[in-house]
C-alpha cells in the first residue's frame, strides 16, 4: 500500500471532538549526566553552566545545572504521545523558566488543556514542569488537532 493511501487513523490520539477544557495528561523523566551532554550534543549549546562543574560551580547555581530547552522538551512529548497525542501539530510555546534543574532531578512535565478554539481546531494549554512541588518552568502551548 502506497503511503498516499495508507489509512494513519490509528496513529493518531485525542481528535479535536474529544478534548474537553481541563483533561490533563503528564509524562516524568529523571535527568542524567547522559541526558544533559546528549541534549548538548544535540543542540549545540554547549555552555559551561551546563558541561563544566568547575565553572559551573562558581555561578549563581552552585554546580552545573541541565539546559532549560530539555525540560521544555518533556512537554513536547506530552503532547506528541498522551495528549492530544499523535497527529497533533505544535504552533507555538511560550516558556517562562522559575528554577534550574539538574541531574538526579525528576522533571514532570503536564499539560492542561485551557481553551478550545473549534472554528480552527486549535487548543491552548497551560503548560508546567516541576520537580517535586517546585515550578521550574511554566507556559502556554498552542496546538492543531485534528478532527474526525
Amino acid at each position: 500500500m502506497s503511503e498516499q493511501t495508507r489509512d494513519f487513523s490509528e496513529f493518531y490520539g485525542y481528535r479535536f471532538e474529544d478534548l474537553t477544557v481541563g483533561m490533563s495528561a503528564a509524562v516524568g523523566r529523571t535527568v542524567t549526566d547522559a541526558d544533559i551532554l546528549m541534549f548538548a550534543g544535540v543542540s549545540g549549546d554547549t555552555n559551561p553552566v551546563h558541561l563544566d562543574g568547575e565553572l559551573a560551580g562558581a555561578s549563581m547555581f552552585g554546580g552545573r545545572i541541565a539546559h532549560g530547552m530539555l525540560s521544555a522538551s518533556y512537554i513536547s512529548t506530552v503532547f506528541g504521545t498522551k495528549l492530544p497525542g499523535p497527529g497533533c501539530i505544535y504552533l507555538s510555546q511560550t516558556l517562562k523558566f522559575k528554577a534550574p534543574v539538574k541531574a538526579g532531578d525528576t522533571v514532570v512535565a503536564r499539560v492542561t488543556v485551557a481553551e478550545l478554539m473549534p472554528e480552527k481546531r486549535r487548543a491552548l494549554f497551560n503548560t508546567v514542569c516541576t520537580v517535586g512541588s517546585k515550578v521550574v518552568l511554566e507556559g502556554q502551548a498552542e496546538i492543531l488537532v485534528p478532527a474526525r
